[in-house]
């Protein structure tokens, strides 16, 4: 067999299995599509699932893919070892009801034996122990000897996971010499060494289990292969791990060169090479899917791995952000499969470069805060087992971002485990909050079961009609199906026909009617369930509605009319921010409805009134050019090649249809748009804000609501006009500006006629002095003083009064500023004002310290002070030598 690169042996594959009649289907992105059981794709199989379980229907019974992959169980393994990665991609052929075991058995045998000509004496195949077909095909088909044929029981070769399809499988094992094996009389296929490597399953479902061991043929088998690229790639190359595989090699070496080191020198150095190595694929893959660093969910995937590999490249001695530099050589490697990477390249550096630049500014503060905490369990009890508390760990994960495996990772290198109990305590907690502050959104998951036999989901005609005929087919009534409903009911409805939007690609579901004759039924929002059936959710207002009664269905043309104009609205929208922030923008998220226009994207600072004016001005340029807008539905790849932008990790069809603003915007978009820019009106950014790390929110009103938000404006200004006596608006800022300037200059004087009064009471406090030992002890309790005005009294106190210890404090707003002063003298016989002003905020709900000769404090409870400050003539005499 010839050395073979991994792009090479990606492409080999596909073109052989198309020459057997295959579609060819690009790679899924990784964030699952309507699969929530799944945080990432994790194997070749999984965005088939829908497929072999029936719930779609696939787009031909033979299909192939390069599917890419990311798995993160034993994350906190790869570095260590050469074998563990988190990102990884899957070759597979796949066969829904057509082909089974000769035709999937055949070619492999072809592929690996014809194709990339591996030597038939260095193949082993394993079967299911009870699978006498599949080794009468492999030894009297393939001509493989019964030598080389492995039976193996059901924990091996026998794939189900709960019940539904399932069946025996095949695996192919490449033997690469003695020199790997562990040299034990048992080595053979199967064994834990290096020697025999498993390369490709060939799953046979032909079961319908029910998950108790009970199994029933299938009418129509399925074939699902699964054989890992980087591990072909290196049975082809003759390398001993996936960080020696061409292209993952071309990726380390990038790395070793801004380290300053060479792979394979020094055995800690390695480790932080291949850490970096792998996480820099994962995270440039899952960035060029849409997923950003966040502190839950994929996010939380994503950012752990950053962090990880950035703490790496740190004990490189990498102290500046890199790994946005390695990201270029991941894309311009993986460039001809995944053009994607390519077209995103500059989001994808961004994104990862900001985050690189997040961290490194909190790892050190955070580091050292992680250190102590080390330092103080390693001065404890050396016979006493190290373990970090819980409470820690959770402090520097929520306060610094910290992910607890970095945490976890870096105290067993110093021989410390973490409260694991505790810190799940904190999580719980925190979960438990949000949970708590988020809001009910009212989801329909019940219509999974309850509609699952209504086959008729409903034809939405709603792009060209507002009105239609229908038929209802189901009513819904608290969760149950019902054949009719009467007055004030609620229910939701599902129609045959409908004009209805349902709530989709962030426009809400349209309000409307549905009416028979006198009755009405009032719908008030349009969802579409689990089961993709269109719901009308609302109240029957008049008569009564059954089951199988013909309706007309008719939207609220005003309200689709106000959403169409900010749904447009968000397409110019997208297309200003990426002339006037640059083509790293890209839609994060969306909300439309009647009311406003709300858009995620994705940027890095808050955007500056320049930038928002600017974006402002772009868009009411193109509404008032009236502009046409065109949405039309076209092959997939004729939509590319109109430049239209796509939402990152969303899975498209064959058919997309297209919304393009001529010269201006082309997207793909389910929504409904006008056919006109000039039909927005008008465009108006009332908002500019933050949603997480790296993503920022605009919303901005269209049409008649911008009209509303100005007369809004204007009756605010027409008051404050009143109210402040100003005849014209237009005067309200040189009006302001002089109240302003007086209110300062009043202020002023009013802070120097406290200041005077306080310099007197300051005169006069010792009048009552407390003699402790020939030091004099004395306080003074103040009003409405500013806390500076304190520091200038105890400036005066300390100079003219060398033996004083004295005690101020002055109430604002309900909360007390403390502050007490040491003179010279009593400093030197041993007061503290630091120790002082603590003992006092501590009896008031509060805190303080300082130097020995003057400290600040403050407290809630100024009910106490009094009280706390007659504690403390014992306190100082405790203190005086």
């Amino acid at each position: 067999m010839e050395w073979t690169g991994l792009n090479e042996l990606r492409e080999k594959f596909l073109s052989f299995f198309e020459s057997k009649e295959h579609m060819r289907l690009p790679s899924y992105p990784l964030v699952p599509h309507e699969d929530a059981s799944l945080l990432l794709i994790n194997s070749g199989m999984a965005p088939m699932k829908k497929f072999f379980l029936g719930l779609e229907t696939p787009p031909r019974k033979r299909v192939t893919t390069c599917q890419k992959c990311i798995r993160t169980p034993d994350i906190e393994n790869v570095g260590k070892t050469a074998r563990h990665g988190t990102y990884f991609e899957m070759l597979g052929n796949f066969s829904f009801g057509d082909y089974f075991k000769h035709e999937a058995i055949a070619w492999a045998w072809e592929f690996i034996t014809e194709v990339l000509k591996m030597p038939k004496d260095r193949l082993w195949i394993t079967v299911y122990q009870d699978d006498d077909e599949s080794i009468e095909i492999w030894n009297k088909e393939q001509g493989v000897p019964l030598d080389r044929i492995v039976r193996m029981g059901k924990e091996d070769n026998f794939w189900e996971i709960g019940s539904g399809p399932c069946g025996p499988c095949s695996e192919i094992y490449f033997d690469r010499g003695e020199q790997y094996s562990c040299g034990k009389p048992t080595c053979g296929v199967g064994c834990d060494c290096d020697r025999y490597v498993e390369f490709w399953n060939l799953v046979f479902s032909q079961f319908d289990g029910d998950g108790n061991g009970n199994y029933e043929r299938l009418e129509h088998p399925n074939i699902d292969t699964g054989m890992g690229l980087e591990r072909l790639a290196c049975i082809m190359q003759g390398v001993d791990n996936l960080f020696e595989v061409d292209t993952v090699q071309n990726i380390m070496k990038h790395v070793a060169r801004i380290a300053g080191v060479n792979y394979k020198e020094n055995e800690k150095t390695d480790i932080s090479l291949r850490v970096i190595t792998d996480h820099i694929r994962s995270t440039t893959f899952m960035v060029g899917d849409g997923v950003l660093p966040q502190n839950e969910g994929r996010g939380y995937v994503l950012r752990r791995l950053l962090r990880r590999a950035a703490r790496h490249g740190r004990l490189l001695g990498i102290t500046e952000p890199f790994l946005y530099k390695v990201c270029e050589t991941v894309i311009s490697e993986n460039a001809n499969a995944y053009p994607n990477l390519v077209e995103n390249k500059d989001y994808i550096v961004k994104v990862i470069k900001v985050e690189e630049e997040r961290f490194a500014r909190t790892i050190d503060q955070g580091m050292q805060l992680l250190n102590d905490m080390i330092d103080k369990l390693e001065t404890s009890d050396k016979n006493f087992e190290k373990v970090m508390p819980g409470a820690d760990a959770f402090k520097l994960y929520d306060t610094y971002g910290f992910p607890v495996d970095l945490i976890r990772e870096i105290i067993e290198e110093r021989n410390i485990t973490l409260d694991e109990t505790e810190f799940t305590r904190f999580m719980e907690q925190q979960r438990e909050r949000a949970r708590k502050a988020r809001a009910s959104m009212g989801d329909l998951g019940w219509e999974e079961d309850v509609l699952a036999d209504i086959k008729d989901k409903g034809k939405f005609v709603g792009y060209k009609e507002v009105s239609a005929k229908a038929k209802v087919v189901a009513i819904v009534k608290d969760n149950v199906r019902v054949d009719q409903i009467g007055d004030g009911d609620f229910a939701s409805v599902v129609l045959d026909v409908t004009p209805f939007y349902a709530e989709s690609g962030g426009q809400v579901g349209d309000s409307g009617s549905i009416v028979t004759g006198q009755n009405i039924f009032s719908v008030y929002d349009c969802k579409k369930s689990a089961t993709g059936h269109f719901v009308h959710v609302g109240e029957m207002g008049i008569g009564v509605l059954s089951v199988g009664d013909e309706v007309t269905a008719s939207i609220n043309i005003e309200r689709r009319r106000d959403i169409m104009r900010n749904h447009t609205a968000c397409h110019l929208l997208q297309a200003a921010l990426r002339s006037v922030l640059g083509n790293h923008v890209h839609q994060a998220g969306s909300m439309v409805d009647d009311s406003i226009c709300r858009f995620d994207f994705s940027h890095f600072s808050a955007m500056t009134p320049q930038e928002i004016a600017k974006t402002e001005e772009i868009v009411n340029r193109m509404v008032l050019s009236a502009v046409p807008v065109e949405v039309s539905e076209m092959p997939i790849a004729e939509a590319k090649k109109l430049g239209a932008m796509a939402l990152f990790g969303e899975k498209y069809g064959d058919v997309v249809r297209v919304c393009n603003v001529k010269d201006e915007s082309i997207e793909f978009c389910g929504g409904t748009h006008l056919d006109n820019t000039s039909k927005v009106g008008l465009f108006k950014i009332v908002k500019e804000s933050s949603v997480a790390a790296g993503v920022r929110r605009i919303e901005a009103v269209t049409g008649k609501n911008v009209l509303e938000y100005i007369q809004e404006n204007n009756e605010i200004l027409q008051r404050t006009a009143a109210i402040l006596k100003v005849g014209n608006p237009n005067e309200l800022p040189d009006k302001v500006s002089a109240m302003v300037s007086e209110h300062k200059e009043m202020q002023r004087q009013l802070d120097e006629f406290n200041a005077k009064i306080a310099a007197m009471q300051a005169g006069n406090m010792f009048e009552n002095a407390v003699d402790l030992k020939g030091l004099k002890f004395a306080s003074v309790g103040l009003t409405g003083i500013k806390p500076e005005v304190l520091r200038t009294m105890g400036d005066q106190v300390k100079s003219t009064h060398p033996e004083a210890v004295c005690v101020l404090t002055t109430i604002n707003g309900g909360k007390a500023s403390i502050m007490v002063i040491c003179g010279q003298e009593a400093v030197a016989r041993g007061a503290h004002a630091g120790k002082i002003v603590k003992a006092i905020a501590s009896l008031c709900g509060g805190s303080g310290g300082g130097r020995p000769d003057s400290a600040m404090g403050g407290a809630t409870e100024i009910f106490k002070i009094d009280e706390a400050i007659a504690q403390i003539p014992s306190v100082i005499q405790g203190m005086i030598k």
